[in-house]
């Protein structure tokens, strides 16, 4: 109490450090918090609706690169269609190379145990990418289909009718096209099995895939549950 008989009030406005210092301790408790949600929708994001994914070389060029010999791109995987319906043919999806096709791979894992684990730890919350050899391709067949490449026949057809590739770069192929309309080995007849898709590059002159396995136990084909998603564009 003032002299005079009156009462004194506390101006809170005179500790601005005490509230400061309260605001600065809630920003740091709550700081952990928000980086556990920020991961677990990472989590969520890239594992049920999209995935961001290397393009290790220039198989699919012009299609999914920046510029002609690039390498190295990012592109963006959405996995929600395939939930619903199989890959179909045209599309071009990121796969899990199958057992014969893992020649060459090499792991992107660090030789550091500690490293390692923190690096699979990453990959499952979808900050690091997976160490698996993923692949993507454009979908020729698919299960049922009869797929072939025989230069008398002009190129790749499906069902016996020639397909209409205008995915191809042309421009850099017109040379090989005249004499080798397969632009690689010839190929078929195949059926597909069910389940299961051939694939190849659009850089055919540089995309070693379904027709360089067809000895293998799938004759060349992909099971369609080693499919991660669709590929949609390019981030990077």
């Amino acid at each position: 109490m003032k002299p005079g008989g009156k009462l004194w009030r506390r101006d809170k406005t005179q500790h601005p450090k005490k509230q400061g210092s309260k605001k600065q301790r809630s920003f740091w408790r709550e700081l952990p918090i928000l980086i556990v949600i920020a991961l677990l929708l990472s989590f969520l994001l890239q594992t049920f609706v999209a995935r961001v994914y290397l393009i290790p070389s220039q198989s699919m060029e012009p299609t999914l690169h920046g510029c002609a010999g690039c390498t190295g791109d990012r592109i963006v995987v959405q996995k929600i269609s395939y939930r619903f319906r199989d890959p179909r043919p045209g599309e071009v999806v990121v796969f899990l190379g199958p057992p014969s096709w893992n020649e060459g791979y090499q792991s992107i894992r660090s030789d550091n145990v500690v490293m390692r684990g923190l690096q699979n730890i990453g990959s499952v919350l979808g900050v690091v990418p997976p160490d698996e050899n993923n692949l993507v391709k454009r979908v020729i067949a698919t299960g049922g289909q009869t797929v072939q490449c025989r230069n008398s026949e002009g190129g790749v057809t499906v069902d016996g009718k020639l397909l209409d590739e205008p995915y191809l770069d042309n421009s850099l192929m017109n040379t090989y096209k005249a004499a080798n309309p397969c632009l690689g080995p010839e190929f078929g007849p195949i059926t597909v099995p069910d389940g299961n898709l051939w694939v190849m590059g659009d850089n055919r002159l540089d995309s070693k895939v379904s027709r360089y396995h067809v000895s293998d136990e799938y004759q060349g084909t992909v099971p369609v549950d080693n499919v991660r998603g669709k590929a949609v564009f390019i981030v990077l």
